[in-house]
């Protein structure tokens, strides 16, 4: 009874595999064959376009100025009046030094400044009255040479100390340490006790300006020619940066300047682009992806990156019609993005955009309205 209920067992087993055979086997494979061994694929529509002809480079966000502010006078760090990552605006109050031992020097100064000038005031109306004796034969001529030459040294003496008077005065102006640009100020680094040196090599503040803010990139020497051509036509070229995926795009710029000399180590040349930046999107020496529009290619046929195939060095494309593939060498030319310019089929030409491993030259086609899946969504060229 065992053996004829296992029999019975494997019979049904048998059975169930022959009935499912034939349903598997009718079912297009992947759901890529349609009715009568049509292959199902998306589609696309060469377009006829502009697309841009660009350089692409790695690139490094640089200030247009960054400074990092030292202490002119030795004193004591009295204030600190910026907190960390704070946005300064040009002159604002960033660093106090006390001040007092410079002021005093200053009255001083001022003090020894007031006293020659009331010396230098008595010598010239003594001057004066001598010049009047000189003129009634009272006094002799060396009496008045004498005190002419007496009213310049104490003129002499009166410069002296106006300009030690104005040295003072810097002095006690550098105890206040005011940003020399808008910009950024990074972390503290100096406390209120600390003691600060004259030149020294301490650095009390970096600030580095956010908006403009440039990108700093090479090209190779090969493509400077193309773009010295456009500047020197007066062309404003555009330069775009993006993330480190090179996939969404961070700013538009301008390009600015170009290095005078090449690098003969790399053969490349720097150039710089400028953002306005008004976002703060661009961080100094963060590294991004740039694109340099040298032209714009016009009137171009342009179709998706994903219709193209590749047999080795040739590229194809399969154009359908009337419902039937047919293979056609193409020669791709600029690409943007997910787009490029072709050469070798016309605008308005329907090209398949999927399913490349059922398609051959000659089958034929059913042009599928939703994407199959793993495929582009894209359904036209931009």
């Amino acid at each position: 009874m065992i053996w004829m209920i296992l029999l019975a067992a494997f019979g049904l087993l048998f059975y169930f595999v022959l009935a499912k055979k034939p349903d598997a086997a009718a079912k297009p494979a992947g759901g890529r064959r349609g009715a009568g061994g049509a292959v199902t694929a998306t589609v696309v529509t060469a377009q006829r376009g502009d697309i841009g002809v660009y350089l692409s480079a790695i690139g490094t966000v640089t200030p247009v100025y960054t400074d990092s502010l030292t202490s002119q006078v030795t004193g004591l760090i009295t204030r600190v009046n910026y907190k960390e990552g704070q946005l300064v605006r040009k002159g604002q109050s960033l660093i106090q030094i006390d001040p007092r031992a410079y002021q005093a020097n200053l009255m001083t100064a001022q003090g020894a400044l007031q006293r020659d000038q009331n010396l230098l005031a008595e010598a010239q109306m003594d001057l004066k009255r001598y010049q009047d004796a000189w003129a009634r034969n009272a006094i002799q001529k060396q009496t008045l040479d004498d005190q002419e030459k007496l009213v310049l040294q104490d003129e002499g003496t009166v410069k002296d100390d106006e300009g030690t008077v104005a040295y003072d005065k810097v002095q006690v102006g550098f105890c206040n340490i005011d940003s020399p640009i808008s910009g950024r100020v990074g972390l503290r680094l100096v406390d209120p006790g600390n003691v600060v040196t004259s030149g020294g090599a301490t650095t009390l503040a970096v600030i580095t300006q956010l908006q403009p803010i440039t990108v700093i990139f090479t090209i190779p020497e090969d493509n400077i020619g193309e773009v010295e051509a456009q500047l020197r036509h007066g062309a404003k070229l555009n330069v775009e940066a993006y993330d480190r995926t090179d996939q969404t795009r961070i700013a538009t710029g301008v390009l600015s300047s170009i290095d005078n000399q090449i690098d003969t180590a790399t053969g490349t040349v720097k150039l710089r682009a400028t953002f306005d930046n008004k976002n703060n999107v661009l961080f100094p020496n963060e590294f991004v992806n740039t694109k340099l529009q040298v032209t714009t290619l016009r009137n171009a046929t342009l179709i998706p990156l994903s219709a193209v195939q590749h047999n080795g060095d040739q590229a194809y494309v399969f154009v359908v019609q009337n419902g039937v593939a047919k293979m056609t060498n193409v020669k791709t030319g600029v690409a943007d993005g997910l787009t490029t310019s072709v050469t070798g089929i016309q605008p308005g030409d329907v090209l398949a955009n999927s399913s490349f491993e059922k398609i051959q030259d000659g089958s034929k086609i059913s042009i599928s309205k939703k994407p199959l899946p793993g495929t582009t969504t894209e359904s036209t060229a931009p």
